[in-house]
């Protein structure tokens, strides 16, 4: 069984190219996609102090002063969430927007031709 999945394996990284040229990989399609992430990020930011300003204000108005503890943790839990997500997600439109996903061989075998086939058995 092993001996057929190296086989396979083998056919098909001596077959097909394992890595597609990136349009990532030229510098000036690069710089100006790093730019606009930059760009995104900047305004990912300023929403991102607006809403813990505001979120700050609103619970001060409802609750008064509670602990200063309890806000530091609301700022940062807000702060954090919206910039992982927002950067996470930024990264994930960079690279379907610049075709870098294309570039991914997603060529895999076929689970009979790894495993063999189940009447096999």
């Amino acid at each position: 069984m092993r001996a057929h999945w190296l086989q396979t394996r083998a056919r098909i990284s001596n077959g097909f190219p394992m890595v597609n040229k990136s349009p990532l990989d030229d510098p000036h399609n690069a710089a100006h996609a790093w730019a606009r992430y930059r760009q995104i990020m900047k305004l990912l930011m300023a929403v991102t102090v607006a809403t813990v300003i505001i979120a700050l204000g609103l619970l001060y108005a409802f609750n008064g002063m509670v602990s200063v503890h309890y806000f530091i943790a609301v700022a940062l839990g807000i702060a954090f969430t919206m910039l992982l997500s927002g950067g996470l997600m930024g990264l994930a439109f960079l690279s379907n927007g610049t075709g870098h996903d294309e570039a991914v061989d997603n060529r895999l075998p076929k689970a009979d031709e790894l495993f063999g086939r189940k009447d096999e058995d």
